[in-house]
């Protein structure tokens, strides 16, 4: 099985690689420290499965897993993530992931998990599975959204304004408002402390703290 690395971390990577180089069967045929990086690069090559954070610089790993969708649906993603919400995983499935897996999860964990995907199954982290979200009313509103507009969410949530998310991410600060706008509409979250609120007590936001809160 051909395998690329989409993660931020280079130590990270490296660590994929050896532990997943362990299986003959396995060849780690390409790293990637962000999501744009990832997509150029196997729109034009061969894989059979990526491992995809959702925690990278520029496009995040929802956005990045549904334009891998659409332009190779024949590539299976496997999302490693330290993020262990129930509600973000179903959100990677939705955009397509075939499995999803936490880092706090055993190192065998991640090789099980692909070979699972190979075999064709889903493979989940334990503490989703147990707490997978069904479609009753417990499911939150930010499940309405895209993964760009979640990825967005995830942004304002922690405090960025829309300058900065327009700056670093290289969109015109319309667009982020466009964006922002629709976000406020779906969630009924009308501000960056409610959107923080929000995302801290459905556990999307795991260890991180807001930049500023307006």
């Amino acid at each position: 099985m051909k395998i690329a690395i989409a993660d931020d971390h280079a130590v990270v990577r490296t660590g994929y690689r050896r532990l997943l180089e362990l299986d003959d069967s396995v060849e780690v045929v390409a790293e990637f420290a962000d999501g744009e990086s990832a997509y150029r690069w196997l729109g034009a090559n061969g894989a059979d499965l990526l491992i995809l954070d959702l925690s990278m610089p520029g496009r995040g790993g929802l956005a990045t897993l549904q334009r891998l969708r659409q332009r190779v649906p024949q590539l299976r993603v496997l999302v490693f993530t330290m993020h262990e919400s129930p509600t973000l995983a179903a959100q990677a499935l939705r955009a397509g992931a075939h499995g999803y897996i936490t880092k706090s999860s055993a190192p065998q964990t991640l090789l099980d998990a692909v070979r699972e995907i190979g075999r064709g199954g889903c493979p989940l982290s334990i503490e989703v599975a147990e707490a997978r979200p069904g479609t009753d009313v417990t499911i939150p509103a930010h499940q309405s959204l895209s993964p760009r507009e979640f990825d967005l969410f995830l942004l304002f949530a922690r405090g960025n304004s829309v300058e900065h998310i327009a700056a670093q991410h290289c969109l015109s600060t319309k667009t982020v408002s466009n964006y922002q706008s629709a976000i406020r509409h779906k969630t009924g979250l009308g501000s960056t402390l409610e959107m923080y609120r929000y995302a801290e007590r459905h556990g999307l936001l795991s260890s991180a703290t807001p930049e500023r809160l307006q």
